[in-house]
């Protein structure tokens, strides 16, 4: 199983399923039940017909119930004579739990319909224990830069649910592209959501694809995909980038920018990648617009969490500008790192006034923070390590360990190769809990995100291939209460890999095989940015 349990007891026999077996929910877990229902008829093509009680389930059936002396989402699996039964201490536990079930039924519990309508269904008879490591355990996809559809995005919750994740973490803004419908603001998708061409590959290649690229969700959209993550026991968190990475705003309302400084109304949505000089001018005018934004944004997002960006914001406009150096003066600061501090924490204020928190890149550090603020930390654990010794939560994302878009092997055929190699292997050895931090300081590290950033992921083939396997590696971390990186078992690991590697295919992943991509997987000619050193974030 992946991620691994708790713990874990073997017993002798088997439940099996059959065209007589029910499946009983209770109130707290009717949704599991509809969801478990739901995708084991697709699997097994067995009724699994509802429950009444308990005991409706019988020896063959499958039960889920709330035991709330488990913690919330902790969950216990017993197989036995009796049946399955399912205990969660919330629903999103008894959620997890069937997850679990879904695992032990084999790989073919995965696919859209029967292979074989005479096969037995079988569920080993095991007593299972098992709960998180971590509250956050999230995947973060960047829709900016390339375009994700509706289905992909539904594709991709499936894909995290399936894998014990529970934070998705929204990127719907960029230089590059603004994916979210704002009524009041009509023209950040009219305008924002596409681009006249694309620069293909990295770094400096002289390649591009000359063709618009573009899309954007409806209101609709989001209302359905946030719904579809509930189900889920997903959290859906909204990034929305301030002040830096805004060009596709300040393209549709010039305004924005810094008009003192450059001609704003001659930018475009950006068509290439990299730190991008054109940022947000601070000005009353630039508050109220994303305020407006926001208002929009909450109405749409329940999640505690609104992630406002605030990464590599450069201040070289900012330094020339007459209207930022007298708004320093006014606000008595002593710099632009200064005034951008101002400026998230004008956000954070009006988030919290409004029940919400504000979470962003580790460079909000920079010039002060407010107390209610998270961090996530992208720039290696030093983020993390000041947030938390500063009393500030934070999600641990370091780019050496989980950004997804760096290649998976030093080998020439690896497509648009980027980053460091992070290996399958480096990525089970990561660890979350930077090891300087005391056991009082560690209590502010929520948990662990995988980052996947598109630039050179024009597709759902090219994100699978970037995202798996590595991403089943990353779920054990956040999940399981593993040891020490040294110690961790990686060879057994691999050796249950290769039943999920199956689960893989029976859900239509495109993943790096272990002995290295396909032929079609390959982008022959196509150059990337392999470094020595760190490489930038984007």
């Amino acid at each position: 199983m992946i991620p691994a349990p708790r713990d874990v007891v073997a017993g002798s026999g088997e439940v099996r399923l059959t065209a007589h077996s029910r499946l009983y929910a209770d109130a707290a877990t009717e949704g599991v039940g509809h969801w478990l229902r739901t995708v084991l008829r697709e699997a097994t093509g067995l009724p699994l017909r509802e429950g009444r009680e308990l005991g409706d389930a019988g020896g063959d059936g499958i039960g889920l119930q709330l035991d709330t002396d488990l913690g919330p989402e902790e969950y216990r699996l017993v197989s036995d004579q009796n049946g399955v039964l399912v205990e969660g201490g919330s629903a999103a536990g008894a959620f997890w739990g069937a997850q679990t079930l879904r695992q032990l039924l084999g790989p073919d519990a995965y696919r859209r319909a029967p292979l074989d309508r005479h096969r037995t269904w079988a569920v080993p008879h095991v007593t299972i224990a098992d709960a998180p490591r971590f509250p956050w355990r999230g995947l973060m996809l960047d829709v900016a830069r390339h375009f994700t559809p509706k289905e992909g995005v539904l594709r991709c919750l499936d894909l995290m649910a399936a894998h014990k994740l529970n934070v998705f973490h929204f990127h719907l803004t960029d230089d590059q592209g603004w994916r979210l419908e704002i009524r009041r603001h009509p023209l950040l998708t009219e305008i924002g959501s596409w681009r006249a061409r694309t620069k293909t590959g990295h770094g400096t290649s002289p390649l591009w694809e000359e063709k618009p690229h573009g899309g954007h969700y409806t209101q609709d959209d989001i209302r359905e995909i946030v719904a579809y993550a509930a189900e889920r026991h997903i959290t859906v968190v909204p990034e929305i980038d301030v002040p830096g990475h805004s060009q596709a705003a300040i393209a549709a309302y010039p305004e924005l920018g810094n008009t003192d400084v450059i001609d704003t109304t001659a930018l475009s949505v950006r068509d290439t990648w990299g730190v991008n000089p054109n940022v947000l001018a601070p000005t009353d005018n630039t508050l109220r617009f994303y305020e407006g934004v926001f208002e929009e944004v909450l109405e749409l997002f329940p999640s505690e969490f609104v992630h406002v960006g605030g990464d590599e914001c450069p201040k070289g406009q900012w330094r020339r500008s007459a209207t930022a150096q007298a708004r320093i003066r006014e606000l008595g600061l002593a710099d632009e790192d200064e005034l951008q501090s101002w400026f998230i924490g004008h956000f954070d204020d009006w988030l919290s006034a409004r029940g919400r928190r504000l979470i962003g890149w580790d460079e909000i550090l920079e010039g002060g923070l407010a107390r209610g603020a998270a961090v996530s930390s992208w720039r290696g654990y030093a983020g993390g390590v000041a947030a938390a010794r500063a009393g500030h939560d934070v999600v641990m994302c370091p780019e050496q360990q989980v950004y997804l878009d760096h290649r998976q092997s030093p080998g020439p055929d690896e497509p648009v190769p980027i980053g460091w190699v992070r290996t399958l292997e480096d990525v089970y050895r990561f660890e979350p809990v930077p090891p300087e931090l005391s056991p009082e300081e560690a209590r502010h590290v929520l948990g662990t995100q995988a980052n996947v950033w598109t630039e050179v992921m024009e597709d759902q083939a090219r994100v699978d291939y970037q995202t798996f396997p590595r991403l089943a590696a990353f779920a054990e971390v956040a999940w399981s209460d593993l040891p020490a990186p040294a110690a961790r078992d990686f060879t057994g690991f691999e050796r249950r890999m290769t039943a999920h590697y199956r689960r893989l295919d029976a859900l239509g992943v495109a993943y790096r095989p272990p002995s290295g991509p396909l032929p079609w997987q390959r982008r022959p000619g196509v150059p990337g940015r392999p470094l020595d050193g760190p490489p930038p974030h984007r």
